[in-house]
């Protein structure tokens, strides 16, 4: 699979975990935290393998511009995973509180998400051939198999 359909397929599968998250009553403890541990995993590989392999490819390929979007994009990911993730995971899950938080997750990742397939992905096709994005998604998804073994060891 190429490095654009694997991180196309990981933001589908985080998208669907917010929505089921977000979809969720203050009653449903459990589910909200067994969702919320799912798109914390999915999350830590993503963020990962994008910015060990893939952000750097893109930035290295691009200019000016896609100096730009790379740190632009690593800010989305600090304000995600290191702001608002860990507030959202001390928060107690049957609260009013936490379904506003999860929504703040959801937006901010839906936003990034956005950003991604329509601006950097589209570009990236541009200054990376096949054969390129293709051996970076070869490394992604070993990478990610590794962390999230890692993840679910921890």
């Amino acid at each position: 699979m190429d490095a654009i359909s694997l991180l196309k397929e990981d933001h589908k599968l985080v998208k669907a975990l917010l929505e089921d998250l977000t979809g969720s009553s203050t009653r449903a403890v459990k589910k909200r935290t067994d969702l919320l541990q799912q798109i914390h995993m999915n999350l830590a590989a993503h963020t990962t393998i994008e910015e060990e392999i893939f952000y750097p490819a893109f930035r290295e390929a691009g200019k000016k511009e896609e100096e730009k979007m790379y740190f632009e994009a690593l800010e989305e990911h600090r304000a995600a995973e290191d702001l608002v993730l860990p507030d959202l995971m001390k928060t107690d899950p049957g609260t009013e509180q936490f379904s506003g938080r999860a929504k703040v997750l959801k937006e901010l990742i839906e936003h990034h998400i956005e950003e991604e397939e329509t601006e950097m992905f589209k570009d990236a096709k541009k200054l990376l051939d096949k054969a390129q994005l293709q051996e970076l998604g070869e490394r992604m998804q070993a990478r990610k198999l590794q962390l999230l073994k890692q993840l679910k060891a921890a």
